[in-house]
C-alpha cells in the first residue's frame, strides 16, 4: 500500500453521521489549514485498497492532525473509519492543495455540509493568530457545534442556516463579504451558489479561495 503509514489516535462523533479522526502526524508533514490528504486503507483486511481525499479540520498539525469524515452507511470506507477505536494504521499522502491559510489576515469561512471541517479549522487558526473570523455554515444537521460555540464565545461571528435557506445564506454572505479573505468549501451546487452570492454582494468570487468537493 502506497503512502506513509500513520496511527489512528482517536475517533469521535462530532455530529449526525460525522466523525473527527485524529491521525499521527508523519515526520516532515507541514500542512496549512485548507489543505487535504489522500487516505488509503484496506477496510476489514480486504484485498482491495480504498482511497479518499479528506481536508484537514485541525488548525495545527503538531503531534496529530484531524480530518472530519461524513459517514455514508453504504460507503466503501467511511463506515469502517467511523468504527475504528484507535491504534489502527492507515496510509496518507500529502498534504495537497493550493488553498491555504497563513494566519496573516481576517477570514470569512463559508461551509456547506462536510466543508465545515476546513472552515472551522481556518477560523480557529485566524483567532489564534489574533485575527477576526467569520463562519457561515449551511447544514440541516450541523457538525462541530462545540467548536463553533467556542469560536462564538471568543468573538467570532457564526451563522448557521438550513439546507433550504438559500436566501439566508446569501444574506449572511452579503453581510460579511468585506470582513476578511473569503474561503468556501463544499460540493459543486453549494460553492457555485456561494460564488454567485459573493459577486451579487459586490465581492469578487475570482479572489475567493473556493474548494469544490465535486
Amino acid at each position: 500500500m502506497e503512502g506513509t503509514p500513520v496511527t489512528v489516535e482517536s475517533v469521535r462523533e462530532v455530529g449526525p453521521d460525522t466523525v473527527a479522526i485524529d491521525l499521527e502526524t508523519p515526520d516532515e508533514f507541514d500542512a496549512s489549514p485548507g489543505q487535504f490528504v489522500l487516505l488509503r486503507a484496506a477496510p476489514d483486511g480486504a484485498d482491495e485498497v480504498v482511497e479518499r481525499h479528506y481536508t484537514l479540520s485541525s488548525p495545527t498539525v503538531g503531534d496529530t492532525f484531524e480530518i472530519t469524515v461524513g459517514v455514508d452507511p453504504d460507503g466503501d470506507l467511511s463506515p469502517w473509519l467511523a468504527g475504528l477505536e484507535g491504534g489502527e494504521t492507515v496510509h496518507v499522502d500529502g498534504p495537497f492543495g493550493r488553498i491555504t491559510y497563513e494566519r496573516d489576515e481576517d477570514v470569512v469561512a463559508i461551509a456547506g455540509g462536510p466543508g465545515i471541517g476546513p472552515a472551522v479549522a481556518i477560523a480557529e487558526a485566524a483567532h489564534d493568530a489574533g485575527h477576526e473570523a467569520v463562519v457561515v455554515y449551511q447544514d440541516d444537521e450541523p457538525a462541530h457545534r462545540e467548536r463553533l460555540e467556542a469560536l462564538e464565545d471568543d468573538g467570532a461571528a457564526v451563522t448557521v442556516v438550513d439546507d433550504d435557506a438559500n436566501d439566508e445564506l446569501a444574506a449572511a454572505i452579503e453581510s460579511h463579504v468585506d470582513d476578511g479573505r473569503l474561503y468556501a468549501f463544499g460540493f459543486d451546487e453549494f460553492v457555485t451558489f456561494v460564488a454567485d452570492a459573493i459577486d451579487e454582494a459586490g465581492g469578487d468570487s475570482d479572489e475567493a479561495l473556493i474548494e469544490n468537493f465535486g
